[in-house]
Order: C-alpha cells, then structure tokens, then sequence
C-alpha cells in the first residue's frame, strides 16, 4: 500500500468525522451518516479491495464512535465493510460505461440506501425498534442522507477529479 494514498484516506474519515460528529440528529438520536459521502469518494479515488478493507473499517471505527444511536456502534462497524464493497462491485462494472459525474453521484444515493438499510436492521435487531420505528428511521434519516450525499458528491466529486488531474498526487496501483 502506499503512504500518500493512505494519507489521503486518512484525510477523507477525517473530514467525515468533523461532518459526522457536527451535524445534528434527526430522529431518536439517529443522524444522518456524511462519512459516507467520504467513503464514497475514497471508494471512486482509489478502487482497489486493499484500500477499500482499510478505508471501509476506519469509516465504520470513526462512525461508530460518533453516533448517537441505540445499537449504532455495532451497527457501523457491520455495514461500513458490506456497503463499500458492494459500492466498488458496482463501481467497477460501471468504470468506463458511463460519465463517472454522473454515476459517482447516483451510487453515493445507491450506497446511502445499502449503508442505511443494513444499519436500521442491525440496530431493530439489537435495540429491539418496532416494525413501525424501523420504517420511520428509514424515512427520516435514511432518504434524508441518501439526499444529502448524493448532493456532496455532485459537488465535491467533480473537483476532486479536476485536482487530482492537474496535481497528479498519487498513481494507483
């Protein structure tokens, strides 16, 4: 692995840490996950299954140590690894097919909706929520992040590829 990638990576859970812990909750202590329009973009940077293990655990790591749901530290721990690597699945089957402005934006909603739906049935599962507070969670902060990191990545994305263009920091490999 290379230390520059891995730093930049680091600067990625970073700043979705910051995003993660500031942003207030919305329903029962649940607040919508931005680290993982950070994981996201870390994801379409550097698609490789090595950078993805380590940059997935540190998301579901820093996650979990600022969430404020019942259940949520378990719960990011599980479906950090699970959305990152299906993300990248996709990712890479759309690599080349498609404009990557568009479907960086789209599989960020797509990965929010992965993320949440694995998240809110790990925490019905160990916090016991009733099948109606399951579909209200899902409502009120699952579709409202999926929202918002879609909106990050039609922004961020885009700017990030055109300075990793002009700077060349790194080369994958």
């Amino acid at each position: 692995m290379k230390v520059k990638i891995l730093v930049i990576l680091s600067l990625l859970v970073g700043i979705g840490a910051v995003l993660h812990a500031i942003i207030p909750p919305l329903f029962f202590g649940v607040k919508p996950d931005m680290l993982l329009s950070m994981m996201f973009l870390g994801i379409f940077l550097f698609p490789k299954p090595k950078y993805v293990l380590v940059l997935s655990l540190a998301t579901g790591i820093m996650s979990a140590l600022t969430t404020g749901a019942p259940g949520g530290q378990i719960a990011n721990v599980i479906d950090k690894p699970i959305t990152a690597f299906i993300v990248l699945a996709i990712f890479l089957a759309l690599k080349g097919r498609l404009n990557e402005n568009i479907t960086a934006p789209a599989l960020a909603g797509i990965g929010t909706l992965i993320s949440g739906s694995i998240f809110v049935t790990v925490i019905s599962l160990i916090a016991g929520i009733p099948e109606g507070g399951l579909i209200s969670l899902f409502l009120f902060v699952v579709l409202p992040a999926m929202a918002v990191n879609t909106v990050i990545m039609v922004v961020v994305y885009p700017i990030v590829q055109g300075i990793f263009r002009r700077t060349n920091p790194v080369s994958v490999s």
